[in-house]
């Protein structure tokens, strides 16, 4: 779906963040999945004490489908804003591309985890500030008003 708009600079900026996050998760989280001791990425299991999980299967899960899948996924409807239906269902904000409420969603969805971890750690290194630092950009470069008025629907 095209509109004849030009997009704008960040909006490419945007399907990059998503690609980059996408691309990384899938990789640290498909390492957990083929070995759940956390091995591959040199993590003790250690780590986990006091979270809930036992070895990384459930994390490198989530790691891999929500912050992997879904930014990729995202990125590919930012750039080519094609339809989706089960994700229109999801889509808070009606006036907007899928793509773009899901985009809100991702960044919201990394702030999360990263929180998560400190929780869990109860220690805050530089990895988790660099993803933190991605996740509020994700908010912040969707939510600007140009970024979001490229991505409003017109009624056809």
């Amino acid at each position: 779906m095209t509109t004849g708009r030009k997009r704008p600079f960040m909006a490419y900026v945007l399907i990059a963040l998503q690609t980059l996050l996408g691309i990384g998760a899938v990789a640290g989280g498909s390492f957990m999945l083929i070995n759940p001791s956390g091995e591959l990425l040199g993590l003790g299991l250690e780590l986990l004490d006091g979270s809930p999980f036992n070895d990384y299967l459930i994390p490198g899960l989530l790691l891999t489908l929500v912050l992997g899948v879904m930014p990729l996924f995202v990125a590919c409807g930012l750039l080519w804003r094609f339809p989706a239906r089960v994700a229109d269902r999801l889509n808070l904000y009606r006036d907007t591309h899928w793509s773009w409420s899901f985009s809100l969603y991702t960044g919201y969805a990394l702030v999360i985890w990263i929180a998560a971890q400190v929780y869990f750690l109860q220690a805050v290194h530089g990895v988790h500030l660099l993803y933190w630092t991605i996740g509020f950009a994700i908010q912040i470069v969707t939510l600007l008003p140009r970024t979001r008025a490229y991505y409003i629907q017109t009624a056809s």
